[in-house]
């Protein structure tokens, strides 16, 4: 049995990028860029008017005779004087030896000629050439997660594909004789199947959209044969249950003779002790416990930065954050604790019920709050350690 910070090691370690592909920009959303982009234009490309109205020569003078118009899309070679003024309208080019943009509200104008009623600052409401970025100037670092608004800015720097990292296809296989698909009558001995659905919507709030599950009983010919094929098509797996000691639980046995290597078994915290983790090629395999609690947990802890490792980011764990203690809490296991909290901007709860078969706390909880396995009491007042999985 290894600690904490020994699981989360060997998990980082084994836990590469994935390959490299190139994808369409318009379809890049929830992926990570695997190469720094590069500016191909300056943008703006010109210089365009930040407002519908007039551009002028910025003077004294109030009064100005109107002496052409731009429109978006044109390119103007109007070549104004000290008392001219050009029609213009927002993005449109500003003429070359204009300065300053007046916005309509703030002239009174006739066909031929404005008057000035508030006069703007020099150089007010003209973007300037390469405002938002230079030609060749990064648009965005290698490791950097591509939202809407960094599709919108490639697009319009007129960028149509950029490499990214490919998203690991991720199976879940759950295992169970006494589990039963909700909205299926529940007889006696049974329970209703949580964790694959469960553990299907942790796995979308980070990007993976699209996942696969396998239901096994607990026979270890099924479950062999099961995993041989489930591991071959994915690049990690999830398991639910079957992983501890009992007579039932063949996981373990299963893994190993599908030639999976075992990287750590068991980890010194509550809850979730019983987990393995291992790989085969460049398969990754989390074992998770069967209690729900434990297995979410465990999920936070360890599939999440893994997942995110293989996916590319930078930034891979839970959050930490600091909050005051509204209660004394004791650890007496020797175990590292992660107790499911509510916090405030201020101060944190740990909720009652903390058992590793109940979702009911884990449902309204907003952290796990972090007690170390060599820490015995936590005074109330106290500064804690918090992980936020609102």
């Amino acid at each position: 049995m290894i600690q904490v910070e020994e699981a989360l090691s060997i998990i980082a370690e084994n836990s590469t990028n994935m390959p490299v592909q190139k994808i369409q920009v318009s379809k890049s959303l929830g992926y990570i860029l695997a190469e720094t982009v590069y500016s191909p234009i300056a943008m703006p490309p010109f210089r365009q008017s930040a407002m519908d109205g007039y551009a002028f020569i910025h003077s004294e003078k109030h009064q100005y005779d109107i002496v052409g118009i731009s429109q978006a899309g044109d390119h103007s070679k109007i070549k104004l004087k000290e008392n001219e003024a050009v029609r213009i309208f927002t993005g449109a080019h500003v003429p070359n030896n204009a300065d300053t943009v007046i916005m309509q509200e703030h002239v009174m104008a006739t066909e031929k000629s404005i008057l000035i009623t508030r006069m703007p600052e020099q150089f007010a409401n003209v973007r300037n050439k390469g405002e938002q970025i230079g030609e060749e100037e990064v648009v965005f670092k290698a490791n950097t997660l591509i939202t809407p608004a960094a599709i919108g800015f490639l697009a319009c720097l007129g960028i149509t594909e950029v490499e990214v990292f490919k998203k690991p296809k991720v199976a879940i296989l759950v295992t169970g004789n006494e589990l039963v698909e909700p909205g299926q009558k529940l007889s006696k001995g049974k329970i209703y199947e949580s964790n694959s659905v469960m553990l299907q919507a942790a796995l979308q709030t980070i990007g993976i959209k699209k996942t696969k599950v396998y239901k096994v009983k607990d026979n270890l010919k099924a479950t062999k044969k099961a995993l041989k094929e489930i591991l071959k098509k994915n690049d990690i797996v999830l398991i639910s249950g079957g992983i501890s000691v009992g007579d039932y639980d063949f996981v373990k046995e299963a893994l190993l003779e599908n030639g999976v290597q075992e990287l750590f078994y068991k980890i010194n915290q509550k809850p979730g002790k019983p987990m393995f983790f291992g790989s085969k090629n460049d398969t990754l395999v989390f074992a998770l416990p069967g209690n729900p609690a434990s297995s979410l947990t465990n999920f936070y802890i360890y599939v999440y930065p893994a997942i995110k490792n293989r996916m590319g980011f930078s930034d891979i764990h839970l959050k930490k954050m600091l909050r005051k203690l509204n209660d004394n809490v004791t650890n007496t296991t020797g175990k590292t604790l992660f107790l499911k909290a509510l916090y405030d901007e201020t101060h944190v709860t740990v909720l009652n019920g903390q058992s590793s078969a109940m979702l009911n706390t884990f449902a309204i909880a907003n952290s796990l709050l972090i007690v170390p396995n060599d820490v015995e009491s936590l005074k109330k007042g106290q500064l804690v350690t918090l992980l936020p999985i609102d």
